[in-house]
């Protein structure tokens, strides 16, 4: 369960909690805690996050930290943290639409 015990849907069969969801320098950016249906906790978790309602995949790192792919280079030790350097990497750019994904008004 995410913060205040909150359940969301995520797209693709997963479901989890809110790990962060705020507006970042103009930028809605958030974070799911996910879980593959029917696996409980425990089993393929890991956070799925969005800026802007568009995907930014992050890797977890050997040392226990997260990078994205908009900034590979460092290291951060929270997603969250990972998220935000990725925004200031972005500007005013937008990151592309996941393959299949429905556009967004």
């Amino acid at each position: 369960m995410g913060r205040g015990g909150r359940q969301d849907e995520a797209p693709g069969g997963w479901r989890g909690g809110v790990v962060f969801d705020e507006v970042y320098r103009g930028r809605r950016i958030r974070g799911l805690e996910v879980t593959m249906v029917g696996l409980g906790h425990g089993h393929g978790g890991s956070v799925r996050v969005t800026v802007d309602g568009r995907a930014l995949p992050l890797m977890r790192r050997a040392d226990g930290g997260y990078l994205s792919m908009v900034d590979h280079y460092a290291s951060y030790a929270t997603p969250l943290e990972a998220t935000r350097a990725a925004v200031d990497e972005l500007g005013t750019a937008r990151l592309a639409r996941e393959r299949g994904a429905s556009p967004t008004v």
